[in-house]
């Protein structure tokens, strides 16, 4: 009867072995496809009308860039958001600035910054700006005529929105100096709150 207890044991551990085996072979197999599956979310503005704004990065000669949210395959909750400029990915960010509302750009180098605008229906301009401040948390709008605010949102290609804030990690002005910049807070996507 003890050697009979001895096999079953070790069966039910040979069992659970080969189960979490293949479990393991499984998350990895689906970590390495993932990598390659890293989901792009577009970047717009919403007005109330019912149409959405495009966001871009605009440099001096008025050349624009597309804003985009990327969710990571590895986690889905806070998503960077970039500016593709040509074959090239840039950070964006929120400026240290002295304005009431801080300009929202994107870092490309050399110490240059491209600011983000939204472009209403009729090919206006508006500027995306951090406008007011929460905890870590720095809203970010399209600020239109007579300092309406229109949210700034990530859309999936399934529809899903998710709210495009300035992250900070210290409760001070200067979050860190890129390139020779002063950044307040990162930008990123981040589920809205229910």
């Amino acid at each position: 009867m003890k050697v009979a207890g001895y096999y079953y044991l070790i069966l039910m551990l040979l069992g659970i072995a080969f189960s979490t085996r293949a479990q393991n072979q499984a998350a990895m197999t689906d970590s390495i496809e993932n990598k390659a599956q890293d989901v792009i979310w577009h970047v717009k503005a919403l007005h109330p009308e019912g149409y959405t704004m495009d966001v871009k990065a605009i440099d001096g000669q008025h050349n624009l860039y597309d804003i985009k949210a990327i969710e990571n395959s590895n986690q889905r909750y806070i998503m960077d958001v970039k500016a593709f400029v040509g074959k090239e990915v840039f950070p964006v960010k929120v400026m240290v600035s002295e304005e009431e509302y801080k300009p929202v750009a994107a870092i490309v180098g050399q110490g240059k910054t491209y600011n983000l605008v939204a472009i209403d229906k009729d090919g206006k301009y508006l500027k995306i700006k951090g406008v007011r401040k929460t905890g870590y948390i720095i809203h970010i709008k399209a600020v239109g005529d007579g300092g309406v605010f229109y949210g700034v949102k990530a859309i999936s290609k399934k529809g899903k929105l998710n709210d495009v804030k300035g992250i900070k990690m210290y409760d001070k002005r200067l979050e860190i100096t890129m390139e020779g910049l002063e950044v307040h807070a990162h930008v990123v996507a981040l589920p809205q709150i229910q």
